[in-house]
């Protein structure tokens, strides 16, 4: 079984699908999403242990 010459499947050349700014900001919105994600979970978590603490 023979190839075409035009047929390089995963082995072709990388091709960027994206500018870098593009990425950039990609990743830093998913870095500040997880970032508040984290500090939303902490304030929970404390205000949870501050409630249990209280007397009834």
């Amino acid at each position: 079984m023979t190839r075409s010459p035009g047929a390089t499947g995963f082995h072709g050349q990388s091709v960027p699908v994206a500018s870098p700014r593009l990425i950039d900001a990609v990743v830093a919105s998913l870095a500040f999403g997880a970032f508040s994600l984290c500090l939303v979970v902490t304030l929970t978590v404390l205000s949870l242990k501050a409630c249990q603490a209280m007397p009834l």
